[in-house]
């Protein structure tokens, strides 16, 4: 597991995150009701279980990469193992990234119940779709442009209210240059930090400009999933990778109607980041980034879906 020793740097023995893989499964399930139509002769459900791998460290030069002619060396080096940055957010992971980090999180718990001896079953823990992520920025209140309300990004102090790019790119006026604590601002009437500035996040949703005229008005949700590794299957020996290709009717049908492969892996991020603009920090601006792409800028934050009490639960 650790690099050869022709790869270390000054003899450390360190760890080769090119060889730190998370597998997991999901069950596809807009696949399967397009397909399993036929209660009396259902499909084999190995159809429908999607397994998928990705990398889990983060990208460590994500802060070089992103910027051309600007020195941010000591960030490569030292956000992402340094303890200062402990309570900082988390950067330079990609969207499939994230979405592992959700399937850790939800086994996570489900064996810590299990432990306790609690057998329920609940919601596992997922990205935000865009709306869902909007309705939390928004605190409770009704068209508010920021998620303290507004329309000023200062309070009556005249202090910054998020963590963003002001001015003409005065970066330390709001106290911070770089990402800062996750609790350096004060929350929005939901007890949510961060939900403007800091870093941009991740959504569930794939971004389309006109999504809004075709969604549905319940629980409104486009979403694509393109594997990091496409149609690859898992042998004895470990992953078979092959290349992108349309195999089926329904595959077939969704590819056209849904645009290309490239169309379906932009997913949609908000909230704006540390080096954003005020426009970018507004509840409602939506923008995207590739799926399989790691930014300086880009976290995450996961949820739950609430599925309710008995009404004989008083607790």
């Amino acid at each position: 597991m650790f690099y050869p020793e022709e790869e270390r740097f000054n003899g450390d023995k360190q760890i080769d995150t090119r060889k730190l893989f998370y597998r997991y499964m999901w069950i596809d399930f807009k696949k399967a009701a397009a397909e399993d139509r036929d209660k009396y002769n259902a499909r084999d459900r190995r159809n429908f279980i999607r397994k998928e791998r990705t990398l889990i460290y983060p990208d460590t030069l994500c802060w070089r990469r992103d910027y051309t002619y600007s020195y941010n060396e000591p960030m490569v080096r030292h956000y992402f193992n340094h303890e200062k940055y402990d309570d900082y957010p988390v950067v330079g992971v990609n969207w499939h990234q994230a979405k592992a980090f959700c399937n850790w999180r939800s086994l996570y718990k489900e064996n810590y119940w299990r432990n306790i001896g609690n057998v329920s079953r609940t919601e596992d823990f997922r990205l935000p779709h865009e709306y869902e992520w909007e309705y939390a920025a928004r605190g409770g209140r009704d068209a508010n442009m920021y998620p303290w309300g507004g329309p000023y990004t200062r309070n009556s102090k005249g202090c910054m209210l998020a963590n963003f790019k002001p001015l003409r790119g005065n970066y330390g006026a709001d106290g911070g240059v770089y990402p800062v604590r996750v609790d350096s601002y004060f929350p929005n009437d939901y007890g949510l930090y961060n939900m403007a500035g800091n870093v941009a996040e991740w959504t569930k949703s794939t971004y389309a400009e006109a999504a809004a005229s075709f969604q549905h008005d319940l629980n409104p949700a486009y979403e694509t999933d393109v594997s990091e590794f496409v149609h690859e299957t898992e042998t004895e020996e470990g992953f078979d990778e092959k290349p992108f290709e349309v195999d089926n009717v329904w595959e077939q049908e969704n590819f056209v109607q849904e645009g290309s492969s490239i169309t379906k892996k932009r997913k949609v991020i908000r909230g704006g980041s540390w080096k954003d603009v005020a426009h970018f920090i507004q509840c409602g601006t939506r923008t995207y980034d590739y799926q399989d792409t790691s930014k300086c800028y880009i976290g995450f934050r996961t949820i739950q879906s609430y599925i309710g009490r008995s009404n004989k639960d008083k607790k």
